[in-house]
């Protein structure tokens, strides 16, 4: 097509030819770099938002830079010289191309241009125009009355608009629509344009470039879908989080700080207890804890543990520990309370998998009887030194039916220190620290005054480090 009319402006001057050699150079690597991500992206996972976001974006950035790519290799070339039917007759100089041919759906060589001489009403249309509207040559160009036609009902509108005010205001068209070829396709065209004025100042004729942008427009697409399925799921975890703390916190002993159980009579317990939430997960689990005076006077110390997270897990998690309350409250033995606990879990319409620890202690001859189902064996610390309790014998819970649990004993003397833990207090991402870390802490307990002190000595020493899942410890301190 040949240039437009513009008076009163200067020719613009070509960039230099190496320059334009090292931006395509830098788009070369860039795009290189960035289809490595994409093509490592494909093995994603395609039911994770994120990483379809992330895969989206990837395809994205792939598509400007291919169309950046064409751009800087026409650059390089110059403005062809001649007609065009000069232009189709002589072979194309051998040159290599800085990407590769366009694969159906690519934006390269999707550029087309056309002028619309007011004057003489001829048209002049670019051979690539010709391919994005799918239409032959033959047919001819349309015009600025027969362009309206072949778009979209309601994007007929906008191109009247911006084509009066370029032809009436002289401004700049700048705009997006959408037309249907002939073949039946519907592809997004983005038109920029300006009036060209003669040597009087009035408008003789509007030149405009339109770029085939719908696969732009639909990766665009894909990255916003996928963005707003991310905001979607991280508000539905932030609810579901909120809804969990909040049963967790109505489920869990309501007290504080220290708590002497049995209140009255001597041999008490001193006992405290705290929850260390994750640091790796962004929802509570079913870690429990408790402790509880029973009516004939004795005390109930316990925590477990829940596999799962969320509302599920805090929901077992609170189906559980009731249960487990009103059994210790009519006296059942801890042994056969585990064997009680596993066949609730059996028959619950959420099966799950859980450890627990459950203890009764008897202050009147410092006796504990305890039993397990596949969790952490209650550490005990006496005179400076630790060691955890030979555990009976106990699978997880809900892992089979019929199982019977076992149960011990063991006496414990004035200044004991009993610490009962889940497993997520001392199991870290590095590696698996296990009952070390806190018998590790025996000296501290040992000046330690009261339970809340032995609680406050654990969170220093694992409350700042990683962990996998959520954690609880339960100290008890014999007294006198």
């Amino acid at each position: 097509m040949p240039p437009h009319l513009s008076a009163g402006r200067p020719a613009p001057q070509p960039p230099e030819r190496d320059a334009v050699d090292v931006l395509i150079d830098r788009a070369l690597r860039l795009r290189g770099d960035v289809d490595a991500v994409r093509r490592d992206a494909v093995l994603i996972d395609e039911d994770d938002p994120q990483l379809r976001w992330q895969r989206a974006l990837c395809e994205l950035a792939v598509h400007h830079l291919d169309d950046l790519g064409a751009h800087l290799g026409q650059l390089k070339e110059g403005m062809p010289t001649g007609d065009a039917e000069q232009l189709a007759e002589e072979p194309e100089p051998a040159q290599e191309k800085p990407f590769d041919e366009p694969q159906p759906g690519s934006l390269l060589s999707r550029v087309g241009s056309a002028e619309w001489n007011l004057l003489t009403d001829e048209v002049s249309w670019s051979e690539e125009l010709f391919q994005i509207f799918g239409r032959s040559p033959q047919a001819g160009p349309l015009s600025l009355d027969e362009l309206p036609s072949v778009l979209f009902p309601e994007d007929q509108p906008l191109l009247t608009s911006l084509v009066t005010a370029c032809l009436v205001d002289g401004k700049p068209i700048d705009g997006e629509f959408r037309i249907l070829r002939t073949d039946g396709r519907m592809r997004t065209l983005h038109m920029m344009g300006e009036p060209v004025l003669d040597a009087d100042g009035c408008t003789a004729s509007m030149w405009a470039v339109l770029r085939d942008v719908s696969e732009l427009r639909r990766s665009q697409r894909v990255v916003g879908r996928t963005r707003e399925s991310i905001r979607r799921q991280q508000h539905m975890a932030q609810t579901e989080r909120r809804m969990a703390v909040e049963l967790q916190e109505t489920v869990l002993p309501p007290w504080r700080g220290s708590l002497r159980l049995p209140q009255q009579g001597p041999g008490a317990l001193d006992v405290a207890a705290h929850f260390l939430p994750s640091d790796s997960s962004a929802l509570i689990g079913g870690d429990w804890y408790d402790a509880l005076e029973l009516p004939d006077g004795r005390t109930l110390l316990t925590v477990g543990d829940l596999t799962g997270h969320g509302i599920p897990a805090t929901t077992a998690m609170a189906m559980l520990l009731g249960a487990l309350r009103g059994m210790a409250v009519a006296g059942i033995e801890p042994g056969a309370l585990m064997g009680h606990l596993n066949q609730l879990l059996q028959s619950s319409a959420q099966p799950a998998l859980g450890s627990a620890v459950c203890c009764r202690f008897e202050p009147a001859t410092g006796t504990l009887a305890w039993s397990q189902a596949g969790h952490p064996a209650p550490l005990l610390f006496r005179n400076g030194a630790g060691r955890p309790l030979p555990p009976p014998d106990g699978v997880l819970l809900g892992a089979a039916s019929g199982v019977a649990y076992e149960q011990d004993e063991v006496h414990l003397l004035p200044g004991d220190v009993l610490v009962l833990h889940t497993d997520g207090l001392t199991r870290r991402s590095d590696r698996s620290a296990g009952p070390e870390a806190l018998l590790d802490l025996a000296p501290r307990f040992a000046e330690a005054r009261t339970a809340q002190e032995c609680v406050r000595t654990v969170v220093e020493e694992c409350g700042g480090t990683e962990r996998l899942d959520d954690a609880c410890v339960l100290v008890a301190r014999i007294g006198a």
